[in-house]
């Protein structure tokens, strides 16, 4: 045999035995990662199962669009209270600091100024020192930053130092003249107060639309991601602009700011904001999973379909008129179960005017507050008053895009009981915004878990 296929042969025969001396040669799978599952901070696991989603009882209003059907859904965690100001506020700090980052970053640039330089320079790009990147951030870097049509796309911010509120603090002219761009003109201020011009915190995202490309599946990657910008700020206006002669400048003055109502279910956001939320909410938390070397990426946070908000609501009760069973809207010892208008004009009989805090009164059986009353909630999902005739038994839901009546579930503060019934469907437009309408999210669960009565 020749000497050269000969040390070929032989180099081709160790390294199949190397390759599979620990397998022996079977059928054992690849190993990745070990992994277990983490529930979420500040929610629930809500196990699968099948429910009779729909009215149990009597259409007292007479709508007959909630016809009795059993479905199934599959686990999902679900946040324990409503979203609270506090909580969106950490969104709306989020992209008011990242768009002044981001400002700050590009200013520099344009002056020639570093981060050795001090000053404004300290807020320059990262990227503006390529000698400390990585090879393959430096290719990234050359190759595909800032060829798009935004020329800063892909840079990276720096977020080692602290932005500066304080005017008497600002480092530096240009560091004034950001800040500047960022308020109100001088002309709209009053009382001598500077206020945010809030109509430039916008947060943009792409995602995928995943129906559009299962109807049509010739169409490539490209033709279905979709961009999103959507100003973030909730319409406090709402307060006034919901209830017609009525004093409720308190509420627009401080509900959302003020740290008396920071766990107070948010308010005046759109079906977009929401879902917007839920974008940056799993941005979030990937870019911490990503800082932890061998983290998984986690679930993306949505909005729940009206299916799972259903189901969770009635937290494993059959046949149930509210989260905690019913007929009535009191228990035994006369207090009212949730914060809703309990008699004609009087928005107070529940202890309650407006909101309340995000975990009052007793959870269901889910350990979820207040899935009726306080505040409704968005879900993804388009309203259709035939929906459940023709939606599947198996994770039923209908969003259509044309569609811009979304449903919103559970009652609020100002309805009556008859809202705060778990089958009770209503709705608002995508585009509004409302002072009783909030939202939670939910993320799927990795797994089938489900209820003793699903098995």
């Amino acid at each position: 045999m020749d000497m050269k296929k000969f040390i070929l042969l032989t180099t081709l025969l160790t390294l199949i035995a190397s390759c599979g001396s620990k397998d022996r040669g079977e059928l054992v799978g690849v190993k990745g990662k070990k992994w277990h599952p983490e529930k979420p901070y500040g929610m629930e696991l809500v196990p699968g199962g099948a429910f009779t989603m729909g009215k149990a009882d009597d259409d007292l209003a007479g709508v007959e669009n909630a016809p009795a059907k059993t479905v199934t859904v599959r686990a999902f965690y679900m946040d324990e209270t409503e979203i609270t100001n506090s909580e969106y506020r950490q969104f709306v700090n989020w992209v008011r600091d990242s768009i002044i980052r981001t400002k700050l970053a590009i200013l520099a640039d344009e002056v020639g100024l570093t981060q050795e330089d001090g000053g404004i320079g300290e807020f320059a790009f990262k990227d503006a020192d390529t000698a400390n990147m990585t090879a393959y951030e430096k290719y990234m870097h050359d190759n595909y930053f800032g060829l798009g049509e935004d020329p800063y796309e892909g840079y990276k911010l720096n977020h080692d130092i602290d932005l500066i509120f304080d005017t008497a603090e600002y480092p530096d002219e240009y560091y004034s003249e950001v800040m500047d761009t960022m308020y109100l003109p001088l002309e709209e201020s009053y009382n001598g107060q500077r206020t945010w011009d809030v109509k430039k915190f916008k947060f943009q995202y792409t995602y995928m639309d995943i129906q559009k490309a299962a109807k049509n599946r010739s169409l490539t990657r490209k033709d279905v991601i979709r961009k999103e910008d959507i100003e973030v700020y909730p319409d406090t206006t709402t307060w006034i602009r919901d209830f017609s002669y009525s004093y409720n400048e308190p509420m627009h003055n401080d509900y959302f700011w003020h740290d008396a109502y920071g766990d107070y279910p948010v308010v005046g956001v759109t079906w977009k904001q929401a879902k917007a939320f839920c974008q940056w909410r799993t941005l979030n938390k990937n870019a911490y999973q990503k800082s932890r070397k061998g983290a998984h990426f986690v679930n993306a946070f949505r909005l729940p379909s009206e299916a799972e908000w259903e189901y969770a609501a009635r937290g494993g009760l059959r046949g149930a008129t509210f989260p905690w069973g019913g007929p009535y809207a009191k228990n035994d010892r006369g207090c009212f179960m949730a914060n809703f208008k309990p008699v004609r004009g009087d928005y107070a009989a529940d202890q309650a005017l407006y909101t309340v805090e995000a975990d009052s009164y007793e959870p269901n059986d889910y350990n979820l507050y207040n899935m009726a009353g306080n505040v409704s909630e968005w879900v993804n999902a388009s309203y259709d008053p035939g929906s459940y005739e023709y939606v599947s038994t198996v994770n039923p839901n209908v969003n259509d895009t044309k569609n811009q009546r979304k449903v919103v579930r559970g009652g609020s503060w100002k309805d009556v009981a008859y809202f705060l019934q778990v089958s009770t469907r209503d709705y608002e437009y995508a585009d509004s915004a409302r002072c009783y309408i909030g939202f939670r999210t939910v993320q799927d669960y990795m797994g089938t878990k489900v209820t003793k009565n699903g098995k």
